[in-house]
This record gives structure tokens, C-alpha cells and sequence, in this order.
């Protein structure tokens, strides 16, 4: 009997991929540490989303997971990252001895059998999604860059006087039917509105703005925005796969506003572990999820004081 043909290795490699960022996240949440939600008082690093040092383009997905516990568990000063090569074209080098960072970018490609096949019977063709891996270093691992990429941390106080304001305009400028009342959160997709207690409910006030960003995340699910399926019964898997997408969006759009992110619905997190073991890709998936929806949201910036101007 002949033998089974082995794995292409590529696909072997990019289960792999899948399987060590996976594990990682597992591992966190078995210590009880959220990967979204990082002890920021603890970390150098100040509060937001990683960039890349020399475009200033914003890191997304599951990377900024990634990038967040490499600050954590290193303790890097800095949200900025560049490859070896970019350290080098900007006049600075990655310092002898420092180990990278493996982040990934998602793809997709049509194998050569459904070229074919697609070609035969005039169908399109179907795309398999893929992971490409590649290195970064953190700014602190390097010598030698200009000064003007890698600016000088801000300081991670907060304030509320400057903080909540820029929420309170970001959850005004996305139109968003908002419903105060009641002693629960919660995002209604048939009538497409959103439900929270009242401020004064909650022990800080920062902690309302928060639920809103957590159920803001759900909103952007709606079919008339970014189109996720909502259809979803309570306690299912697929309800415990959209918990995960609004809680690390609502993380997303809090580091982005300088709110420390904190965790809203922690009674899911045994169903978010069930998850992710059952499916290696379910938190690239999500994350990817998440940063569309903050993103989706964050572009609101400005839009209220474009209409007042």
C-alpha cells in the first residue's frame, strides 16, 4: 500500500506560524493575562498602538497583540519597530546580540490546481488565506537612528480633563444610537442600538466610556458598516468569537485615546480559550476583525470639530 504523500511543507509552515502565535495567546490567558488588556503601569513603553518607526504606519491585527507582550516581557520604551534593513537605511544598525520580533502579514493565493481548475469550468477561482513572517526590532534594540523617528515617550499620566473629552467627541461624531438606562451593556443589531446604565453607575467615569467602546466595537458589525455576521445566539461559539472581536476592538480604540484598555467581559474568557484551542486561527481572525472596526471608529476623530469649524 503506498505510503501517503507528505504536507506541502509551506502549508506546514504556515499551520505552524498559526500554531505559535495561537499557543502564545493561550499561554497568557492560562496566566491570567490578557494580551489586550496590558498591566501598562508596568510597562516602559507609553500607552497606544505600534508603528513602524520610519513610515509611521500603525501596526494592526494580531500584531499589536504581539508587539504589546514583546514591551511587556522585554521591557522596551518604545511602541516603535523597523526590520534590520530599515534600521540601516535610516543611518542606524540593530545592535549586535538583539533578537527580533516575529510579526506576520496576511494573504491570500490561488493554488495552481484551482488556477486550473477555475480556467476549465469558468468559475472564479478560490483564494487560500496564508501568513507571511517577518522580523522586527524594537527602536531600543538599535543605535544610531535619527532622533526625529524615534521621539521622546510622552508621559503616561492620565488625566481625565483631557482624555474623556476626546472620547466623549469620538462616541458623539459616530452618530451611534445610544440608549442610557437600565443596569446592563449591550448592542441590539435587529434595532441597531446600543445600550449602557447610566454614568453615574459606574465607579469611574472612565470605566462608561470604556463600555461604550466595548459595545461600540459591536455596532460596527451592522450590516450597513463593516458587515460581520451577527447572528449569533448567546453562548455559542460564534457569540463568544464576536465577544472577542468587541473586546480587543474596544482595547484598540482605548490605546488609541489613551484610555488603559481593561478587560469588560472577563466571564468569557474560559468560552475565548475553548476557541481559540479548537481553532489555531481564530485570533488572527479576530484581531484582524478588531482592527477594522477600530479602525472604522477612530476615523470619526475629528469629523465633530470638522463640522464645527
Amino acid at each position: 500500500m503506498p505510503r501517503p504523500a507528505p504536507a506541502h511543507k509551506s502549508f506546514a509552515d504556515r499551520n505552524s506560524l498559526y500554531q505559535q502565535i495561537t499557543g502564545k495567546i493561550i499561554a497568557e490567558l492560562e496566566q491570567g493575562r490578557v494580551p489586550w488588556v496590558q498591566p501598562w503601569g508596568n510597562v516602559k513603553a507609553p500607552l497606544g498602538l505600534p508603528k513602524n518607526a520610519t513610515t509611521c504606519r500603525a501596526y494592526s491585527g494580531v500584531n499589536v497583540l504581539i508587539l504589546w507582550i514583546a514591551c511587556m516581557e522585554r521591557g522596551f520604551g518604545t511602541q516603535c519597530w523597523l526590520t534590520f534593513r530599515q534600521a540601516l537605511k535610516a543611518g542606524g544598525h540593530v545592535r549586535k546580540g538583539e533578537k527580533g520580533t516575529t510579526v506576520v502579514y496576511a494573504d491570500r493565493f490561488i493554488p495552481y490546481r484551482e488556477r486550473t481548475r477555475a480556467a476549465e469550468t469558468g468559475d472564479d477561482p478560490q483564494t487560500i488565506p496564508f501568513l507571511k513572517s517577518f522580523t522586527v526590532f524594537n527602536a531600543d534594540q538599535c543605535a544610531g537612528l535619527p532622533a526625529d523617528i524615534v521621539p521622546p515617550p510622552p508621559s503616561l499620566a492620565q488625566h481625565d480633563d483631557l482624555v474623556l473629552p476626546q472620547a466623549e467627541a469620538l462616541i458623539r461624531a459616530t452618530g451611534a444610537d445610544i440608549r442610557i438606562g437600565g443596569n446592563r451593556a449591550f448592542y441590539v443589531p435587529s434595532a441597531d442600538y446600543i445600550q449602557v446604565p447610566p454614568p453615574a453607575s459606574y465607579f469611574e467615569p472612565i470605566n462608561w466610556h470604556r463600555t461604550v467602546c466595548h459595545e461600540l466595537g459591536h455596532w460596527t458589525g451592522h450590516d450597513s458598516r463593516l458587515n460581520r455576521d451577527m447572528s449569533v445566539d448567546f453562548g455559542s461559539t460564534s457569540y463568544a468569537r464576536e465577544e472577542l472581536v468587541a473586546e480587543i476592538a474596544g482595547a484598540f480604540v482605548c490605546a488609541a485615546l489613551s484610555i488603559v484598555p481593561t478587560v469588560r467581559h472577563s466571564d468569557y474568557l474560559g468560552a475565548w480559550l475553548d476557541v481559540l484551542r479548537e481553532d489555531n486561527r481564530a485570533i488572527v481572525r479576530a484581531a484582524s476583525a478588531a482592527s477594522k472596526a477600530a479602525d472604522y471608529l477612530l476615523a470619526f476623530r475629528g469629523s465633530e470639530q470638522s463640522e464645527a469649524a
